[in-house]
């Protein structure tokens, strides 16, 4: 039998690294977090969309953004046109595609009669496919 010192381990000693686990996990969400809001940027024009409870627009094959902001002012695709203009940008879309659909966007402030004014500019150039643009219900499980 002997009678002598155990011998012990050291243990684990001071890491010096750098870990970097935790700061790629906050880079690969902050990378999915700008993912999910950049198609939320896309219009800069501050509206207040109408709530309507309807089914989902199908794809088109060509539309143009047609934008009436709460003072009556009309955009296309986010820049600021007059009537007449509006009237000869869209008659170019409608010489290139008949077919073109117009995406109406108009704040609920609107006046209906400025709405109409815009849907008949539209028409008077060829554009007969008007499509308006809402916002989803608060409550999506209304059946």
């Amino acid at each position: 039998m002997s009678f002598g010192r155990l011998d012990r381990s050291l243990g684990a000693q001071p890491m010096s690294d750098i870990n970097m686990t935790p700061l790629i996990d906050v880079m690969l969400v902050l990378v999915v977090i700008f993912i999910i809001t950049a198609p939320l940027l896309a219009s800069s024009i501050k509206l207040d969309l109408p709530v309507a409870d309807a089914a989902r627009a199908g794809a088109s094959p060509q539309s143009v953004s047609v934008v009436v902001d709460g003072a009556g002012q009309a955009f296309l695709d986010d820049q600021a046109v007059a009537m007449d203009a509006l009237l000869r940008q869209l008659q170019i879309l409608a010489r290139a595609n008949p077919q073109t659909e117009v995406l109406l966007r108009a704040d609920r402030s609107v006046p209906y009669g400025r709405i109409v004014e815009v849907m008949g500019v539209a028409q008077t150039a060829g554009l007969n496919r008007i499509g308006f643009v809402t916002d989803a219900p608060a409550s999506a499980g209304k059946p």
